[in-house]
């Protein structure tokens, strides 16, 4: 037997605030993203930008589009997690169980949303299910912050899932919940714009090679479509043997770029 409102009245009552935080979380990390961007290609590092390659206006017009409507999904979603929630089925925790404790879910969370990112993200690209999920994402060959959330409705729906399915076993803080989904969508415009933002010695030290770089998921668009479909680390693509043989490299060789452009420059005052 179901209690409180209807999934559709939650939708109606609920929707537009809902929207409007999911959405407009991905338009601020986009958007920060991307000035941010914008300003270090006009700095003395300007030569990270990982492809020669520009997106063009209509690349980025439609990642925006088709993040709209993703977020129109997850709106859809988030109607009837709240209606499960209310009947019991998905745990929602408004205190807190603690400092400690809190923190320990939110690292569980991130660890438990790569693990799930890794295989649904795998799984889409078999040929079967790979043109009906995942084929719109990946017309962004030169990726821009803007494809954060640019999903076919399958995909995002897909994406969607891990919410509920966590929900329904760990009773999560709402402020757990929430850091949790603006790192998410602040780290998946990160690994979608195109400039690698991270130091030369990243993947020289075992405290932060495991870390994704925004070089590992460029690398997935461009040049390695069957390899390296990890979001925050690189476990699962390391233990998978799925990790591009030139991932090292390639960070390596962009990194490295604006050492050179000091050393082309003292060159010619020289």
């Amino acid at each position: 037997m179901t209690t409180g409102i209807p999934p559709l009245d939650i939708l109606l009552e609920k929707g537009p605030f809902i929207f409007a935080f999911d959405f407009g979380r991905y338009l601020i990390a986009a958007s920060i993203t991307f000035a941010i961007v914008w300003g270090l290609r006009r700095s003395s590092i300007k030569a990270r930008k990982i492809q020669s390659r520009e997106a063009t206006a209509a690349d980025m017009r439609r990642e925006v589009l088709q993040s709209l409507q993703s977020a129109m999904v997850y709106t859809l979603g988030a109607a009837f997690l709240v209606w499960g929630t209310q009947n019991g089925i998905f745990k929602w925790f408004n205190g807190s169980f603690g400092l400690a404790t809190d923190l320990l879910i939110l690292v569980a969370i991130v660890i438990a949303h790569d693990a799930y990112f890794y295989w649904a993200h795998r799984t889409m690209h078999h040929p079967s299910l790979f043109k009906y999920f995942h084929r719109a994402h990946h017309r962004s060959i030169t990726p821009t912050p803007w494809a954060a959330y640019s999903f076919a409705i399958p995909e995002a729906v897909v994406m969607f899932m891990f919410v509920p399915i966590w929900q329904f076993f760990v009773p999560t803080p709402g402020w757990v919940m929430f850091t949790w989904l603006n790192f998410q969508i602040i780290r998946n415009a990160m690994g979608h714009a195109g400039f690698e933002f991270f130091p030369r010695w990243w993947l020289s030290t075992p405290l932060t090679s495991w870390i994704n770089t925004t070089v590992h998921h460029d690398l997935h668009h461009n040049g390695g479509f069957n390899t390296n479909y990890g979001l925050y680390f690189t476990w699962w693509d390391k233990w998978m043997g799925t990790e591009n043989a030139n991932y090292h490299a390639k960070f390596a060789e962009v990194v490295g770029r604006d050492g050179k452009q000091v050393e082309d420059a003292v060159a010619v005052y020289r």
